[in-house]
């Protein structure tokens, strides 16, 4: 009777085998559920790195009870990651900042609050919370940090104006900001893009050879003068409004608007001649530092009236000028602010949107640019 043979294990083997087996089988049902819970962790909001370690770290029902957090993850995604201030971690807002978990550590280290550390994390990037985490804990922190857009880099320039002139807080913050604690016409800020949004003032410099976007000639009549040049933008707001005063029997011109640098200078010039150098420096914008050279700025008159001030057509601006997206740029009860004397006759473009918030709540372009802009 012809058969194969039939290949029989050892028993030693095939234990061995079983064994093999059943710890196969333990291995991938403990992937299985690694896997699964990594998966669970990753639906709350926490990335594939943070959820390994918050599980190798045996912190998940920790990391279930707190729910979705950025700054866990962050802490559990970074080498510098701590125990101890798992909870601090859990209770500081986050910021996208490359060295944050680095930085509260360190801030922690030196007994700052998790309300400070967000405050702080919150008025800063990356570099200028790294280097204000170097500085011994300061004072007066919530006093100056409680205003929106405080920024963590200015804090002694804060705490000496403060101490210089006793100005609040907001009002410190404000200024030091607009760096209203300088010299005018030193230690500007060079500006060299076009924005219908853009800040020029004494301290905010236009380049020599700017010119504004879309720069093009108005329609004489609209102007006092030929030859005048304006933003396009502006001017058609300009027409806008043109003929809704007319339509209330108002007469609208346009007595100065686009002044290039050089035409600044032959300005600032001629009235050194006329009235002395005191006088101008008081009164005149340097060149550079004159809104006309933004192509945004319009010096409006009343084809009525002498003095513009007194007329039914300052007073229709007053009320309508923001619908049409321009404010009055230099008014008296704002010169601390400006820096410049009042100009009724000023009118800047801004558009419609700024116009109407700052007509809205009676404020300045420097402190619009301030709260909304200058990040």
């Amino acid at each position: 009777m012809s058969g194969k043979k039939r290949l029989k294990l050892k028993k030693p083997i095939l234990v061995l085998l079983k064994v093999l087996g059943a710890i196969c089988i333990v291995v991938l049902l403990c992937c299985g559920i690694f896997f699964f819970q990594v998966n669970e962790l990753k639906k709350l909001g926490y990335s594939s790195k943070a959820s390994k370690n918050i599980l190798f770290s045996l912190k998940k029902d920790y990391v279930l009870s707190v729910g979705e957090n950025k700054t866990l993850n962050a802490a559990f995604e970074s080498s510098y990651y701590r125990d101890k201030y798992l909870d601090n971690y859990a209770k500081i807002k986050y910021q996208k900042q490359e060295n944050i978990i680095k930085n509260i550590n360190k801030l922690l280290d030196k007994g700052y609050s998790n309300s400070n550390i967000s405050m702080i994390l919150e008025h800063g990037d990356d570099a200028e919370v790294s280097e204000f985490a170097q500085r011994d804990k300061i004072k007066y922190l919530e006093e100056f940090y409680s205003v929106d857009y405080a920024k963590l880099s200015n804090y002694d320039r804060y705490l000496k104006y403060s101490d210089e002139t006793g100005e609040d807080e907001e009002t410190t913050v404000l200024y030091v900001n607009l760096d209203m604690d300088k010299e005018d016409y030193t230690d500007f800020v060079d500006i060299n893009k076009f924005s219908i949004d853009m800040l020029v003032n004494k301290h905010r410099k236009l380049d020599s050879d700017f010119v504004p976007n879309d720069l093009v000639e108005i329609d004489e009549k609209y102007t006092s003068e030929e030859g005048m040049k304006a933003n396009k933008e502006a001017i058609n707001a300009f027409i806008q409004m043109f003929k809704a005063a007319t339509k209330e029997d108002l007469g609208l011109v346009i007595n100065s608007s686009y002044r290039s640098y050089s035409d600044q200078e032959e300005i600032c010039e001629s009235y050194r001649e006329l009235y002395g150098n005191s006088y101008v420096e008081r009164y005149v914008a340097q060149p550079g530092f004159s809104e006309h050279q933004t192509g945004l700025a319009f010096d409006i008159g009343s084809t009525s009236s002498r003095i513009f001030a007194d007329s039914k057509e300052y007073e229709w601006l007053q009320d309508n000028a923001y619908k049409y997206g321009f404010i009055l740029r230099f008014s008296k009860k704002y010169e601390d602010i400006t820096g410049f004397r009042n100009e009724p006759w000023h009118y800047r473009y801004v558009g419609k949107k700024i116009a109407k918030y700052i007509y809205e709540h009676n404020i300045t372009l420097e402190e619009y640019y301030v709260t909304f802009l200058d990040k």
